[in-house]
């Protein structure tokens, strides 16, 4: 892997068909942008629908003729999830990247509306769900790309079956290193039943280090304070650095299933985008399994490969 790997590097993806959730704003924006300037079709995920035609616009007024359109999709309604599956089934032929991106952070304690506690409902099992929806399109896909987000809060994160709904007392920053491991098992796992069935699809994780988002307004979409965004600028990368492991996971042809993507400075923190091996202790395989057998009975959505 070169040092030093930017948006440049990208190779052409002109025509594949890509579904960015969260994309209109933060990491999810530049991700969004830069495979649009390369001349994909990006269709952006998002729960705010004038958010989303304002990101599209944005995007049109940088990159002439990108090919891009909002869908409306709320990851903490599981009604909301097939609807969309459902529309862009019935419209697209194609799925050769799917970004699971979107996420929420450290909110007060709140359900989704399918009474899940909202970090582990949104983050974790409202990807779940949309993956699985999609997955008929992905296997299609000849060579498609399942790009999931995680989180440095992930590698001291722990999965605690006995308290996914927090009804049994709840931590924001302990929720949310839970639903970003969930993210990174779900991606391994995923991978892991690529490879047992044949199926020439990718599932990779990654996560944007220290990345300047909308992630400390605490889910409710809008800046963070003033005092946060200060701290923020003093720690972070900006937004299009963030993106890189993002894109380099969606589109770099060394990427093997299974690897996790991260900056490659100090504590991976900031930087350019590396293999990150720490996903091989992370990983264990009788937690990931039980995880994914939780999940298709929480969310009633079975993967048939």
């Amino acid at each position: 892997m070169s040092k030093i790997w930017t948006k440049s590097n990208i190779t052409d993806v002109s025509g594949k068909v890509v579904i960015v959730t969260g994309a209109n704003s933060g990491i999810g924006f530049e991700t969004t942008l830069a495979l649009a300037e390369r001349g994909a079709t990006v269709i952006l995920a998002v729960r705010n629908m004038d958010r989303g035609k304002a990101a599209v616009d944005k995007i049109k007024s940088i990159c002439a003729g990108a090919n891009v359109r909002a869908m409306l999709l709320d990851l903490s309604d599981l009604a909301s999830i097939r609807t969309f599956a459902a529309d862009f089934l019935k419209q697209y032929e194609a799925l050769s990247i799917l970004i699971n991106n979107a996420g929420i952070m450290i909110p007060p304690f709140q359900l989704t509306q399918d009474s899940f506690e909202s970090q582990f409902g949104c983050n974790h099992l409202g990807h779940f769900a949309l993956t699985g929806l999609l997955l008929e399109r992905l296997i299609s896909t000849p060579y498609s790309r399942v790009v999931t987000l995680s989180s440095i809060a992930a590698h001291k994160g722990k999965i605690n079956f006995d308290n996914l709904d927090g009804s049994k007392g709840y931590s924001a920053w302990e929720f949310y290193g839970q639903s970003k491991l969930a993210n990174l098992l779900f991606a391994k796992e995923l991978q892991n039943k690529f490879s047992s069935h044949g199926i020439d699809s990718v599932s990779v994780a990654c996560h944007p280090g220290f990345s300047q988002t909308n992630l400390f307004s605490r889910g409710s979409g809008k800046p963070a304070n003033i005092f946060v965004r200060f701290l923020q600028n003093l720690v972070s990368q900006p937004a299009d650095m963030g993106a890189l492991p993002t894109l380099y996971a969606a589109t770099e042809q060394e990427v093997k299933g299974g690897e996790y993507i991260g900056p490659d400075g100090k504590g991976g923190r900031k930087g350019y985008p590396k293999s990150d091996d720490i996903i091989g202790k992370l990983y264990d395989s009788d937690v990931s399994n039980k995880l994914w057998s939780v999940s298709e009975s929480l969310t009633g959505i079975s993967y048939k490969f």
